[in-house]
C-alpha cells in the first residue's frame, strides 16, 4: 500500500434482473453467491485494505440504480487501476452454471477520494 492510499467507497446496486428471479436456472441463492465471491475478491485483491460494509436492503427496497444504493464497501486502495481492477470483478464473477456474470444482477460505481483527516486552517 501506498504511503497515502485512495480511500474508496464501492457503491453496489441490485438491479431488476435479481427481482425477477428465478428465470433461465438461476436463483437468487446463486446470485448470492457470486456477490459474495465478489466482496471476497475485492478484499482479497493485493492493494486493498478493507475498512467497513454497510448493507441497506431492510430500509431500501427493489432495484438501485443509483444513490441510495443497496450496499457499500470502504477501503483504501493503493492505485486506481487497483480500483478499476476491482470493479472489473463484477464484469467476470459467474453465477451458478449459468452463462450470466454478475453485472446482470448488479452495479458497481467507485467513489475515491481521500480520508478526512483534520487539517490546520490558516484563513
Amino acid at each position: 500500500m501506498s504511503a497515502t492510499p485512495l480511500r474508496v467507497l464501492f457503491c453496489i446496486g441490485i438491479n431488476q434482473n435479481f427481482f425477477d428471479l428465478p428465470e433461465g436456472g438461476v436463483a437468487a441463492s446463486d446470485v448470492w453467491t457470486a456477490f459474495v465471491a465478489l466482496m471476497d475478491g475485492i478484499k482479497g485483491l493485493p492493494g486493498v485494505g478493507f475498512i467497513g460494509d454497510i448493507d441497506d436492503d431492510s430500509h431500501l427496497v427493489g432495484p438501485s440504480d443509483g444513490w441510495p444504493w443497496t450496499c457499500y464497501l470502504l477501503c483504501d486502495v493503493d492505485t486506481q487501476e487497483t480500483v478499476k481492477e476491482a470493479c472489473g470483478i463484477l464484469r467476470t464473477t459467474p453465477v451458478g452454471d449459468s452463462p450470466w456474470k454478475l453485472w446482470k444482477y448488479a452495479k458497481i460505481e467507485a467513489r475515491i477520494g481521500r480520508a478526512l483527516t483534520p487539517r490546520e486552517y490558516r484563513g
